[in-house]
């Protein structure tokens, strides 16, 4: 079952990129610059075949297809590791508390 969501998944990246590559050649066409001056069109990076133990091929994929998008094109992913913090369930926490602030009523 997980091979066929690791296909699936893989099938929608390759679509996205093809409604990206054709956007980007319509939007050159209406704002009148040329294929060559074309902004880059992002692309997923592939992980390395070898998977560490408790990262699964779909999170590399996500996490390849984010830095892609954050850096808008392709970036190998060289290592991935799995940090346990408190800080950001802390600052979560703060954050929600700050948000119910009760204000008193004055007379």
């Amino acid at each position: 079952m997980e091979q066929a969501s690791l296909k699936t998944l893989s099938e929608q990246i390759e679509s996205l990129q093809r409604q990206i590559e054709a956007l980007t050649a319509r939007l050159a066409q209406v704002e009148g610059y040329g294929p060559a001056a074309a902004p880059p069109v992002p692309s997923v990076a592939t992980p390395s075949p070898s998977v560490q133990e408790g990262i699964s091929e779909e999170t590399l994929l996500a996490i390849a297809a984010a830095v892609s998008a954050y850096l808008g094109k392709r970036a190998p992913i060289r290592q991935v590791r799995l940090v346990s913090s408190q800080a950001w369930a802390q600052q979560g926490r703060a954050f929600i508390q700050a948000s119910h602030r009760i204000e008193r009523k004055q007379d």
